[in-house]
């Protein structure tokens, strides 16, 4: 197709799954030098046209060949391209971070909501970022990369190796680096290996970081301001705090496969809607065990949630 400037652009490959296009590859190519630049918009590939289906799509292949190449974003080769992305998740997690380790150290929020938004934010936020890397292997370990950088921080830190009191006050209950040896630690590890071994095309990944997070994150929450009524087997937790975790993990669970779905990396289905509202509700019943306290609620809600998401996904 010629433009009104001299130049060229040569489509490659055009397909259309629904009603959404797939510009797979295109080549921009100067009449007036032998220089030529080259722009890659890879589409995930196994997409649908519908948030809610009940079809089966299949990724599509090129003529041409067997295999389609990585999809990438942010530049046309997959390496570099996960480059950037690791370095914008790690930017992306690091400012989240800093914002609440500055509202810990000047006391704007009482010490134990504030370590509570640093749980519920870090893991939605850092997950935010997974549509930036590529569709190949690599994409889920430069994913994991600093997640796993964050479990070596723990360890340092937790084992007095490293002094930061504001990572330490942000995160602990009573202001002793050991605790990040527990509970951070677990966190950290939790959304490392749902990087490496689930990725964002599973919906266990999804269900696993939206339990921990958003739901274990405001049954404290809730639980300390609404929780006069405790469960009858366990005194530390109350009716309120095992609602209120059901129902974040449940909704954060639907809000990310619909994010996810939205890029085609997750086909979005009532089926799974089920899915998760099964997790998150035997997730919110294992979180008021006493084992849950006597181990790390950190430890127990995802262990939980791949488990019981291994049976109903």
């Amino acid at each position: 197709m010629e433009s009104e400037m001299g130049y060229t652009i040569r489509f490659d490959s055009v397909t259309c799954v629904s009603s959404l296009t797939l510009l797979t590859h295109f080549t921009l190519i100067s009449h007036s030098s032998p220089n030529f630049f080259s722009l890659k918009l890879i589409s995930h590939l196994t997409s649908s046209s519908s948030l809610f289906s009940s079809t089966t799509t299949t990724p599509l292949q090129s003529p041409s060949r067997h295999k389609l190449p990585s999809a990438t974003m942010l530049h046309h080769d997959p390496f570099v391209s996960d480059l950037f992305a690791t370095a914008i998740s790690g930017v992306v997690a690091f400012s989240c971070l800093r914002l609440w380790e500055e509202t810990a150290k000047r006391g704007l929020f009482d010490q134990k909501l504030n370590r509570k938004l640093v749980h519920i934010t870090m893991g939605l936020v850092f997950i935010l970022c997974w549509p930036l890397f590529g569709t190949d292997r690599w994409g889920s370990l430069f994913a994991a990369f600093f997640p796993g950088v964050n479990i070596l921080r723990m360890l340092v830190i937790g084992l007095g190796i490293w002094k930061d009191e504001a990572t330490v006050k942000s995160m602990s209950r009573f202001g002793d680096h050991r605790e990040l040896l527990k509970g951070p630690l677990y966190y950290a590890a939790t959304i490392t290996l749902a990087s490496i071994v689930y990725w964002r095309t599973s919906p266990i990944s999804t269900a696993a970081i939206c339990n921990l997070c958003a739901g274990d994150g405001m049954a404290d929450v809730v639980g300390r301001r609404f929780g006069r009524k405790k469960i009858l087997y366990n005194k530390n937790k109350s009716y309120a705090g095992s609602i209120a975790m059901a129902s974040s993990g449940f909704l954060a669970s639907i809000g990310y496969m619909w994010y996810f779905s939205s890029f085609g990396f997750m086909e979005g289905s009532w089926k799974k809607v089920i899915g998760f509202l099964v997790v998150s509700v035997i997730s919110a019943v294992v979180e008021s065990l006493p084992i849950s306290t006597d181990l790390d609620d950190n430890l127990t809600v995802p262990l939980t949630s791949i488990l019981v998401g291994s049976i109903v996904f």
